[in-house]
């Protein structure tokens, strides 16, 4: 195997340096026309994403999990239209391996269509796959498109393409080098057959995607080839390079004017896969300096062995869902925004493991440095003229479950179920709350499906739907809620059910200014419980989250944490309540405003146990409204017991630093307390 190396990935994802061409046709670009001409590739990638969408057939790739972009003929984005921008760092890497080492055998040319899913080679994890097309003007090769999205079936040991079971690559299923898959404009038969195999749990939804794929790299490519016979190759090779050279200098300008210093975050999680443990999920030290950055994970714990680690591009692209979303929004997504960063891996950690790694929950691996770059950088603006565009963190949870089996039109499927992911709570703002059931941490644009949908493409009931109380982080400004939805198995004998995350009993993002986090999410089902004959009885009225862990209707409650194996569920069970984690907190919730807090209560969005002991509001026993001067009385209380329980700095150090967790729960930490790899991981 001749994968790159991570100095080759790290500078794949660096812009190359101009030919005399490309400087000579700068001048063909002139003002006006350059603001137009960067309009038109939006347009044509917009038309791009919109086709994506509309022929995908996975749940996800419906959803919009997906990116469609354009590059120069060396392999550098140039601009994308995107549902997740986790995917812009994958495709310059491969395309500038193809360039480096196919370009005489099997060669490039007009009409191939490449393809890959292989993290060693650049990917993110085998789910997130990629259709590459060459684009050939008068012969020449002048551009690439690319199509990229989440299906949810690779052929793995479990369904659903994130096995949690995954002890190595092997494991995994289906792993794709980059590779002609098509040539002059047609997919090869044998390649759709293969696909089929690996896809055999969901043999449409892989094929249909893999097809989705390639139309929209193709559509983008004939959009493409519009556009340099109408303008000129001389003035959209110079419209590329000026947007490159734009884009790094945008980025420039806004690091330039944050403060320089060293911003550090850690962040933990409670388990990989099935294995629980304390690790060190993110040690991020971020170095700013004049207009650069440097992003050091040095700290972090090691690799693992389940499939909760994630190469270091997977990394970067995780950050970029942040950066991208909340730093460089008016930015193009492009490989220069993140010209003026660099970053380090130590070898050996659990976000750079070693080639043979499981890494299909990379995702879940990369929580932790998501949710750090959103602290580092928050604090980083607030000193600025940007303070209103920081937030604390997403809530990053990606409580993702997998449903496979035969549906109830007699069609085999495995599929990721796009509800619980698509609305998470946005984390909070410096100047007002975040959004209730925001969307997707990774994937900005994602929608999460209708519920007759659900129940229509899969043999599942899904009775209530509704926000997740006190899910959002407390704070001054509170964080979005999550959900809560509860999933029936319907219409069929069985299901095999699985699901995904790692924040049970540790939950991985930070606060920012004395906020909260969020609330952990275990595993939560019922035994014992006939939801249908419920509804045959007419309780559905009041069938709802609370009523249920109430024991209103009887049953147990069973909690589990969230990561669970495959499982069969028999027809009419309870497959679980599919909840999603809310956003973190911003501020000292001592400092929200009595009557938001009111008003929290009375739409169901925090309790009021939360709204008496840790927003210390005070209500009149008669009307139920806030009474102010029992809570302005209430909260002094507080703070002067705070400040009893005050040390200084060196107090609580010395206590603090002689701390340490049992040592049954450090098997995945590494050293205590630095995380160093303690022995070597054998896989076999």
């Amino acid at each position: 195997m001749s994968y790159p190396s991570l100095e080759e990935k790290l500078a794949a994802l660096k812009v190359s340096e101009p030919t005399d061409y490309e400087r000579s046709c700068l001048d063909a670009v002139s003002p006006g026309d350059y603001e137009i001409g960067v309009q038109r590739t939006a347009d044509i990638l917009d038309e791009g994403y919109e086709v994506f969408m509309r022929s995908s057939r996975s749940q996800m790739g419906v959803a919009g999990d997906s990116i469609v972009a354009m590059f120069n003929a060396q392999g550098d984005l140039v601009n994308a239209s995107a549902g997740t921008y986790l995917h812009a760092v994958i495709p310059p890497i491969v395309i500038k391996y193809i360039l480096k080492n196919f370009r005489e055998n099997p060669g490039i040319a007009d009409g191939d269509i490449w393809y890959t899913n292989d993290a060693l080679y650049g990917g993110i994890h085998n789910p997130d796959q990629v259709a590459i097309m060459p684009v050939f003007f008068e012969g020449e090769l002048v551009a690439w498109t690319a199509a990229l999205s989440h299906t949810t079936e690779t052929g793995a040991c479990e369904p659903g393409g994130m096995p949690v079971s995954a002890k190595s690559r092997f494991d995994e299923g289906m792993n794709l080098p980059p590779m002609k898959i098509g040539h002059d404009h047609v997919l090869r038969h044998d390649v759709i057959e293969m696909f089929a195999a690996f896809g055999l749990r969901s043999e449409t939804s892989v094929t249909v995607d893999l097809r989705a794929r390639c139309t929209t790299a193709d559509r983008v490519r004939v959009r493409l080839l519009e556009m340099f016979a109408r303008e000129g190759k001389d003035f959209v090779t110079g419209l590329f390079r000026r947007m490159l050279i734009e884009a790094e200098q945008g980025a420039r300008k806004r690091l330039a004017s944050w403060p320089d210093g060293v911003y550090r975050c850690a962040t933990f999680s409670d388990s990989a896969g099935t294995e629980h443990g304390l690790m060190r999920n993110c040690f991020m030290t971020m170095t700013k300096k004049d207009d650069t950055l440097h992003i050091d994970f040095t700290g972090t714990s090691p690799e693992n062995g389940s499939s909760y680690n994630a190469h270091p591009q997977a990394v970067i692209g995780h950050l970029a869902n942040y950066i991208y979303e909340y730093v460089f929004h008016d930015l193009p997504i492009s490989s220069a925004t993140f010209q003026p960063i660099d970053f380090e891996f130590p070898p050996n950690s659990m976000l750079s493991p070693a080639p043979n790694a499981a890494t299909s929950c990379a995702v879940m691996a990369a929580t932790g440095a998501m949710s750090s770059i959103a602290n580092c950088v928050g604090r980083a603006r607030f000193a600025t003229t940007e303070w209103r565009q920081v937030t604390a963190s997403l809530g990053n949870g990606g409580n993702a479950s997998v449903l496979a089996g035969v549906s109830q039109w007699g069609m085999p499927f495995a599929d990721m179920l796009a509800y619980t992911i698509n609305t998470e709570g946005q984390g909070a703002r410096s100047h007002s709350d975040g959004i209730n059931a925001y969307g997707f941490p990774w994937c900005a644009f994602g929608r999460a499906p209708d519920v007759e949908n659900m129940e229509n493409e899969l043999p599942m009931l899904v009775p209530f739907s509704q926000h997740w109380p006190d899910s959002g982080g407390a704070g001054k400004h509170r964080g979005g809620v999550g959900t809560a939805q509860l999933w029936v198995t319907h219409h069929v004998p069985y299901v095999i059910f699985m699901s995904i995350a790692d924040n049970s009993i540790v939950q991985t993002p930070q606060p920012l200014f004395g906020g909260y986090t969020m609330c952990t999410c275990p595993g939560l089902s019922m035994e014992g419980v006939d939801i249908p004959e419920l509804l045959r009885a007419g309780d559905e009225g009041t069938l709802d989250l609370a009523s249920l862990l109430a024991g209103k209707y009887g049953g147990e409650i069973v909690s589990e944490t969230y990561a669970r194996t495959a499982r069969p569920v028999m027809s009419d069970q309870v497959i679980t309540l599919g909840i999603s984690t809310g956003g973190a907190g911003y501020g000292d919730p001592l400092d929200r405003d009595p009557h938001a807090v009111e008003k929290d209560v009375t739409d169901g969005l925090i309790s009021e146990w939360s709204a008496t002991n840790v927003y210390a509001v005070r209500f009149d026993e008669r009307t139920g409204r806030v009474d102010q001067e029992r809570t302005s009385a209430f909260r002094r209380e507080v703070l002067a017991e705070r400040k009893a329980r005050g040390k200084t700095w060196d107090e609580f150090h010395e206590g603090w630093s002689r701390r340490k967790p049992p040592e049954e729960v450090l098997n995945l930490y590494g050293s205590w307390p630095d995380a160093a790899v303690v022995n070597p991981l054998m896989r076999m």
